[in-house]
């Protein structure tokens, strides 16, 4: 099949190694319009850069939907001023119009003002001294019972608690919070149909509500008061709801992605004894070891912007109204920044240049806690044990794996994850 003839948001060849096609689709051009949908791809790793770094040229409105539903009114044709109106009149109709992704300045400075008064490094210290706890709390029944599915039983717990503990969500309703957001209700599930839902958001509303609106009749010394009593930059009271907004998205955004950097990480090491022995030697190299995780198996592919005006990206003219997907996972395999870049390699010296959080006003806010996490669950699991291995049973003999993925053109990563420890 040639790139020509694959349907880019659909086809299950793009699922679980999404690289080959997406290789020859670069070749073709890092700019390449694919036929099916008549999205403009991005998968070289400048020319991504270029369009998530001008966000007064092309439109965040479409960042979590894409061509699918597409956008209420048809753009063919019109003339960037049409362009510019239409999207301003009808960008409320999108779904999940109300959250932080899909804002574009000023509008977008002024909500995330409110994450980046908490993500303080003061915060992400107490922060991560309350992960190397839940790390080794999560940790005790897996390693008890030997190993098992990661995914559900540590990555997921943790990764949740991780945000609750950052936003100040009491302990008491930690464990309805695990049981809401984990397992049957996870974020992000295996149905495209249940991604593009807002089941879990409205209980993440409901919850964040009542917080908000009770702290801020009655405020206390903590984290969820701060949030509450927190102002823009202008000085003005955000409503209720739009700090409530901003919490539950970097629940459902940060909790999901963590998960699978989490699952990504111990598939690699689980099938490396070496690179194991050589981590728990040497556990300053595991940040770096995350910083390639990142860039070889980005956790988001990418995500979408709509052109407001006529402009080129890469030599090839996008004109107004054009939806594009810019491809961090492609960016992050562009050889032409990265050599090699098929090789998983932990010594790598710019595997820090990766975007697998993005770039520009649109950055993942969440990048240090994401990294910390990363850091401190995979040096516990490995202090705590003398070899990870793949469960043969559950995965197949080593050279005939067989693994899962998200079925999602958005997200990359395993559904599950059965491990052994000794």
């Amino acid at each position: 099949m040639t790139v020509h003839e694959l349907d880019f948001f659909h086809d299950d060849a793009l699922i679980d190694d999404p690289y080959p096609a997406l290789d020859r689709m670069r070749e073709q051009s890092p700019v390449y319009r694919e036929p099916v949908h008549d999205v403009v791809v991005v998968t070289g790793y400048d020319e991504v850069l270029t369009v998530v770094g001008d966000p007064e040229t092309f439109s965040s409105c479409n960042s979590v939907t894409g061509p699918i539903p597409g956008f209420p009114v048809s753009l063919e044709g019109r003339d960037e001023d049409e362009v510019r109106a239409l999207i301003d009149a009808h960008r409320h109709e999108l779904p999940f119009s109300d959250q932080l992704p899909s804002f574009d300045p000023p509008t977008h400075t002024a909500h995330r003002s409110l994450l980046s008064r908490l993500i303080t490094p003061k915060r992400l210290k107490a922060n991560e001294e309350f992960m190397w706890r839940l790390a080794d709390r999560v940790l005790d029944p897996f390693l008890a019972g030997r190993g098992g599915e990661f995914i559900g039983r540590v990555a997921s717990p943790f990764a949740l608690l991780v945000i609750a503990d950052l936003l100040g969500v009491p302990e008491e309703d930690h464990v309805e919070l695990t049981s809401m957001l984990t397992g049957d209700h996870a974020l992000g599930s295996t149905d495209d149909d249940v991604v593009m839902a807002h089941t879990p958001l409205e209980y993440l509303y409901t919850r964040f509500t009542d917080y908000i609106s009770e702290r801020r009749a009655h405020p206390q010394d903590d984290v969820m008061t701060e949030m509450a009593l927190a102002t823009f930059p202008d000085g003005s009271t955000p409503e209720v709801i739009d700090v409530v907004r901003v919490a539950a998205n970097l629940f459902s955004a940060g909790q999901e992605t963590t998960v699978r950097l989490l699952s990504s990480a111990l598939k690699l090491l689980a099938e490396d004894a070496a690179l194991q022995a050589r981590l728990r030697r040497n556990p300053t190299d595991i940040g770096n070891f995350i910083e390639e995780c990142l860039r070889f198996e980005s956790p988001i592919k990418g995500d979408f912007r709509l052109a407001r005006a006529t402009t080129t990206v890469g030599g090839v003219e996008i004109p107004a109204g054009t939806t594009l997907m810019v491809h961090f996972g492609a960016a992050n395999r562009d050889a032409r920044i990265f050599e090699d870049p098929h090789i998983f390699d932990p010594d790598r010296a710019n595997a820090r240049r990766h975007i697998g959080f993005g770039r520009g006003v649109h950055s993942c806010i969440g990048a240090p806690l994401a990294r910390a996490e990363g850091r401190v669950l995979i040096q516990r699991l490995l202090e705590r044990t003398e070899a990870v291995q793949i469960d043969e049973q559950a995965h197949g003999p080593a050279g005939d794996r067989r693994f899962r993925y998200v079925p999602t053109y958005i997200l990359h990563g395993l559904t599950d994850l059965h491990v052994t420890v000794g």
